[in-house]
């Protein structure tokens, strides 16, 4: 059998709201907001768990952990991401590197990428160097731009 190369693409958005906790890429951040969720609302892992997820031709973060559903209400991403690595793995998929953009215009992020970084590469069973996690500003535009809201991207590459 040959081996096969995939990649996927993934996304997310939230809102901030005040009485919420900021977690990003499994990392507590002091805020006086935080993102509003059915789990921890953490945009970081929700987009890197699409893109493995597209990666391994799984389908979306939605149909394996649906937000109607009340066993997720609350729940930590990393839990959810280290369940989505095991997913991929009994597919038959190993996850090679993924590279993962944060948007939001406050807090700054510089100080805690790393951290994010060593997180993701933990819930996937990677070594710090196959991740990269970066972050960026909206330069004021729109909802992300008036902190309102912070969003992620993310690909993934794997192989099977």
């Amino acid at each position: 059998m040959s081996q096969t190369t995939r990649v996927g693409l993934g996304y997310d958005i939230h809102r901030l709201a005040a009485g919420r906790r900021l977690v990003l890429g499994g990392v507590a951040i002091e805020h006086p907001t935080g993102l509003v969720g059915h789990s921890d609302g953490d945009v970081l892992l929700h987009a890197v768990m699409d893109a493995v997820l597209g990666a391994a031709g799984l389908g979306d973060l939605g149909s394996h952990f649906p937000s109607d559903d009340p066993r997720f209400a609350g729940v930590d991403s990393a839990q959810l991401l280290r369940q989505v690595g095991s997913k991929v793995r009994e597919a038959g998929y190993s996850v090679v590197s993924i590279d993962a953009t944060v948007v939001a215009e406050a807090p700054r992020l510089v100080a805690h990428l790393p951290a994010m970084r060593r997180a993701v590469a933990a819930g996937l069973a990677l070594v710090d160097e196959n991740v990269s996690v970066k972050a960026k500003t909206n330069d004021g535009v729109g909802p992300i731009g008036t902190g309102e809201a912070i969003a992620a991207f993310a690909v993934a590459l794997a192989t099977k």
